[in-house]
């Protein structure tokens, strides 16, 4: 839908993005003249300064045509932001850090310098996107530096791939960029994902990562007596059940056979659904 939108905005020519930019500079200039407020002053019989109101249709111009300049480039953010697909954060997240970048470009933009909007402002979007990784993409946060650092060594890593027909090690990614091979192996091993112990291995989210991961420590004695007389506790009170109900219970809790069943089995053992099991 977003895409969709964005899609069908037409994107500036040279010479209204130059007509924007003024109208958006007279509109920050008159903001700055109601704020100290110089308005209206008389000199000599004739007024030194615009009216409030003349200035406050200056503040208005001036916000539209920075609206029209933002969203007649949001194409160029997701573009952009595309490039980062990679990392941990969402696609609408990268695009909305990048979006802070453009207002930024937008606003600093001086079309005085004859540069092409796209250009000057591809640099503040990636700074961006690359601060908001850098921020909250990652389970460990990284300085921002590192994580351009981290760009590089993917984007010379993918580049070299298609060059060499296979994937380069790293003492040639570190001869691409110009890199020390220890800083470029301290990248790869610091670039690498941290997953969520408590992450879903399955559509029901019924066992997560965690509970996969064999116990590196065995339980002691006192734990073990402890958890025999609580299973033996909890077989007494199952006897009291139905069948059916006996039969949930030992299998969700792994009276079994030692293995927690998910719902949803224990639901087709039953014909029933997982949400009645649970």
């Amino acid at each position: 839908m977003y895409l969709d939108e964005i899609s069908r905005t037409p994107l500036l020519d040279a010479a209204r993005e130059v007509e924007l930019s003024k109208t958006i500079e007279a509109g920050l200039f008159a903001q700055h003249l109601i704020a100290e407020g110089r308005v209206g002053r008389k000199k000599g019989g004739a007024p030194k300064y615009a009216t409030l109101e003349e200035l406050e249709w200056m503040v208005d111009e001036g916000e539209r045509a920075l609206d029209e300049f933002i969203t007649a480039n949001l194409r160029l953010v997701v573009s952009i932001a595309r490039k980062y697909g990679r990392s941990q954060m969402p696609m609408l997240d990268l695009v909305q850090e990048g979006n802070t970048g453009l207002i930024r470009a937008v606003e600093k933009f001086d079309y005085r310098k004859g540069f092409k909007f796209s250009t000057y402002a591809t640099w503040w979007v990636r700074q961006a996107i690359t601060r908001g990784i850098a921020q909250q993409g990652r389970v460990v946060r990284l300085p921002v530096h590192v994580v351009e650092e981290l760009n590089q060594v993917g984007a010379a890593r993918r580049n070299l791939e298609r060059k060499l027909g296979y994937e380069p090690d790293p003492a040639e990614i570190a001869e691409e960029l110009g890199m020390n091979v220890e800083r470029v192996l301290d990248l790869i091993s610091w670039g690498r994902d941290h997953v969520s112990l408590d992450s879903p291995v399955d559509e029901d989210g019924d066992t997560s990562l965690g509970d996969l991961v064999a116990r590196e420590t065995q339980p002691g004695p006192d734990h073990a007596v402890l958890d025999t007389e609580s299973r033996d506790r909890l077989s007494g009170l199952v006897e009291h059940l139905g069948e059916r109900e006996a039969d949930i219970i030992r299998c969700r809790y792994g009276l079994l056979d030692g293995r927690q069943h998910k719902l949803a089995d224990i639901g087709k053992r039953h014909g029933i659904s997982a949400e009645r099991v649970r």
